[in-house]
């Protein structure tokens, strides 16, 4: 890197900036598959051996045994079991590739094929910063982290409980949070799961924000679904499922699957096991609303079976993770792996080291939506707006890694060879100068001072310099334009909304 790119980088802006528009990464690099043809098939046969002779429960939903029995299916009580290609015969319909627009056009996303979708960490209960140390989340919290998202331009997606704003109601918690992302940013969000009327209410509100045509004929909003593994779908689940499909909304089908607890000790067991639970979810939006978008989902990971807590990082989840790529390419349907996980309870080596081993696990895996890509911490109990700033600056380098290498003339810089000749150094060169902004991925968050330099200033560590960092992009931030009759259609929405509802904290 040349000295007048390292004096840009140091020099950090000042006053409100408009955040840089990235509306993805294209992968250019190809996929790893870990398992052979045979091995896939393997995988195959014994879900299709799983669902019709163990099948899956469908906890007080009615409606998704009424589905599935005009489908074909056996169902006895609450337990559903599936003959074999009736699950793969319903997921025909569902789309490849699909696109979730964004209430800024120029911010809407593509999800399938080669896109690669970036979104924070989703669902943690605290929050934690280098002054205020670990503490519930507040919705305070949860519109700081939502601005800090919309201020970096390597998170494409705005993500959904990015933190849970524990100091609101229950039940009505996700009116804020569904606001906040309309009102603080203007990328792709989520909508609540926790109950079918809340799902409903999230829509309701995308409806408001889109209009009501535009909804029932795009994907607006999307919903990350966590069935009770091992193989039953509670009535919040299945039924969030069925609201967000009716609606041609998109649930992203994520079974919680952890080896040793809610699945075999084995991973290629607890493997088989989340893919057979993500058959079962995507087809139920299928037979819902035949074309409406659904996303294939990836969480597996071990615990510690000395302790029993979950384990993140870790090299099986890493394998799991392939492996789920590969058969959600089969399937034909856009995957969501989960990005910068760690045990780690503060952003240490430990919880990058983790972070690093799973977040390429999903590159490489395929994924097309990485959640969970930034902030989080404590096995998803926390999430830090320091880690949050870390990830996010890692997800840069991960643009670059995506881009893989180009094979043009500029790239081979022929030019600079006979400019510089033997012995030379291409500091100065034509090629150097043309180049030398883009070059290299810039980390703002590293530092690669000399020592005194370094020392000079304090010596300050990269959690300090990423503490630094997040104040500065809140001071910087700037709310993106909301038309005043949305916001009062939408503030109206949730007045009415809460005014019907008691106040319950359970």
């Amino acid at each position: 890197m040349t000295r007048p790119a390292r004096r840009r980088r140091t020099q950090r802006p000042t006053g409100k900036i408009a955040p840089q528009i990235i509306t993805g990464a294209r992968r250019e690099i190809p996929t790893y598959d870990l398992i052979s043809t045979e091995g896939l098939e393997q995988i195959e046969a014994r879900s299709e051996q799983l669902l019709q002779q163990i099948g899956v429960r469908f906890v007080e939903d009615p409606e998704a045994l009424r589905l599935f029995h005009d489908a074909g299916a056996e169902v006895q009580g609450d337990r559903v079991r599936f003959p074999p290609g009736l699950l793969q015969k319903a997921l025909e319909t569902a789309p490849k590739t699909f696109r979730q627009h964004a209430r800024n056009p120029a911010r809407t996303i593509d999800l399938g094929g080669k896109n690669v979708v970036f979104g924070p960490g989703y669902g943690m209960p605290f929050v934690s910063d280098l002054d205020g140390g670990r503490r519930y989340g507040t919705i305070r919290d949860f519109e700081n982290l939502t601005k800090l998202v919309y201020m970096s331009p390597w998170l494409h997606h705005s993500g959904g409980t990015t933190c849970e704003p524990t100091d609101l109601p229950v039940n009505k918690r996700h009116l804020d949070m569904v606001y906040a992302h309309l009102k603080w940013s203007d990328k792709p969000f989520m909508g609540s799961v926790t109950a079918p009327e809340r799902a409903e209410d999230s829509i309701e509100m995308a409806r408001l924000a889109f209009r009501a045509e535009f909804v029932d004929q795009n994907c607006v909003i999307m919903a990350n679904i966590n069935m009770n593994s091992p193989l039953v779908f509670d009535y919040a689940m299945s039924g969030a499922i069925r609201t967000y499909a009716a609606a041609n909304q998109c649930p992203v089908i994520v079974p919680f699957v952890l080896g040793g607890a809610t699945a075999p000790v084995s991973m290629i067991a607890a493997v088989t096991q989340a893919y057979s639970e993500v058959l079962v979810g995507c087809a139920l939006a299928q037979l819902v609303r035949p074309g409406s978008p659904v996303v294939f989902g990836n969480f597996v990971t071990t615990v510690d079976l000395k302790s029993g807590s979950p384990s993140f990082g870790t090299p099986e989840s890493a394998l799991a993770s392939y492996v789920a790529g590969q058969l959600a390419r089969r399937v034909g349907l856009p995957i969501r792996c989960s990005g910068a996980f760690t045990s780690s309870k503060v952003p240490d080596g430990q919880a990058m080291m983790e972070s690093v081993t799973a977040l390429h696990a999903a590159v490489l895996s395929g994924a097309n939506f990485v959640l969970q890509s930034a902030g989080w911490l404590e096995g998803a109990l926390t999430m830090s707006y320091e880690k949050l700033v870390m990830d996010a600056d890692y997800l840069g380098a991960m643009h670059r890694f995506l881009g893989g290498l180009p094979l043009d003339d500029e790239a081979f810089a022929m030019d600079a060879f006979a400019e510089v000749g033997p012995g030379g150094h291409f500091f100065g060169c034509g090629h150097t100068m043309r180049n030398y902004e883009t070059a290299f991925y810039d980390a703002e968050l590293s530092d690669t001072q000399p020592f005194e330099t370094w020392s000079e200033q304090g010596g300050p560590d990269s959690i300090r310099r990423a503490n630094r960092k997040w104040k500065e992009d809140l001071q910087r931030y700037e709310a993106p334009s909301l038309d005043a009759a949305i916001d009062e259609s939408l503030r109206d929405f949730m007045d009415r909304k809460k005014a019907t509802l008691p106040d319950l904290w359970h």
